[in-house]
């Protein structure tokens, strides 16, 4: 009897500790998607107001024109043409050397406190703020190299924001190559270089270009170093040298055209250009994800 009474009690508990572990499961699940649903919820309403409110001031001419007082226009031309400097410059200036460290601390550095010692540095300047690096692009740069308010400043400052990132990103994707790619081509009588030219790079190629587009994302959405570097000129360039010599003049691109809009009190502008920027920034993301899943079937 007293056998029958514990086993009684013992299913009992049982029965208690599985009911207990289902409503602490069914709690978290229920933060988790209320969380998420939140999260959803802020971004969609952010992206509706700013779309509400900027779609009205798009127009051909707020693409294709510079802001004018005589001629009586508003037009962000001018802000594109210097985005996009900003972000070939950048990239010119950062992709080569960002991969190639990349290389050469995963491929060619042995492990040591010296590498260590990198990585950390790398990971640190990550999470510095942008108006830091600002101030030494416009003193290293601007002052120092005699380059002033320039594009060209604010591409190099650009460039060391984000090359922490695309070296980490770069090697990441070196690191998730698997080690028999390199024992393989070695094994079969490759040069290191010709292996991590021919089968390691192609291999990670989709996390190189990834880090590339979230550094050119970073770059789109950057202003509070170009202030201090760039500067905020907004004129078309002239066809022919003029599109050489753009590089050495102030340039300011969309997101300081934005900050000054809203400044002057320009809301509807500074809406027009969020919306540019805003489809700029899902296009980005669309991009990737076609990227990814065109590796993904090649890699198959």
């Amino acid at each position: 009897m007293t056998r029958k009474v514990n086993y009684s009690a013992s299913l009992c508990r049982h029965d208690f500790g599985l009911l207990h572990a289902r409503i602490k499961d069914a709690v978290a699940y229920t933060a988790i998607y209320l969380a998420a649903f939140y999260a959803v919820l802020v971004l969609a309403g952010i992206i509706l107001y700013v779309f509400a409110k900027g779609f009205p001031v798009l127009d051909l001419p707020f693409f294709t024109t510079v802001t004018s007082v005589v001629n009586g226009t508003v037009g962000i031309a001018g802000n594109m043409v210097n985005t996009v400097y900003i972000v070939v410059l950048t990239l010119i200036a950062a992709v080569p050397t960002g991969v190639g460290a990349a290389v050469w601390l995963n491929e060619y550095a042995a492990s040591c406190k010296a590498v260590r010692l990198i990585e950390f540095a790398t990971e640190t300047l990550t999470g510095i703020p942008s108006i830091v690096f600002g101030m030494f692009g416009m003193v290293f740069f601007g002052t120092t190299l005699g380059l002033g308010y320039s594009i060209l400043t604010g591409a190099l400052t650009l460039s060391l924001m984000i090359l922490p990132l695309i070296t980490r990103s770069t090697q990441e994707a070196l690191r998730a190559v698997p080690d028999g790619y390199r024992d393989g081509a070695i094994g079969m009588g490759a040069t290191k270089w010709h292996m991590i030219r021919t089968i390691l790079l192609p291999s990670a190629m989709p996390g190189i270009v990834t880090g590339i587009l979230l550094a050119v994302g970073r770059i789109v959405g950057e202003s509070a170093a170009l202030l201090f570097t760039a500067g905020s000129g907004y004129l078309l360039p002239d066809v022919g040298s003029g599109l050489v010599h753009k590089i050495m003049e102030s340039g300011g691109t969309l997101t300081i055209q934005m900050y000054l809009s809203m400044a002057r009190a320009e809301y509807d502008t500074a809406f027009g250009i969020a919306a540019v920027l805003l489809c700029m920034v899902l296009a980005f993301n669309l991009l990737l994800k076609l990227l990814t899943r065109r590796w993904n079937r090649i890699s198959r």
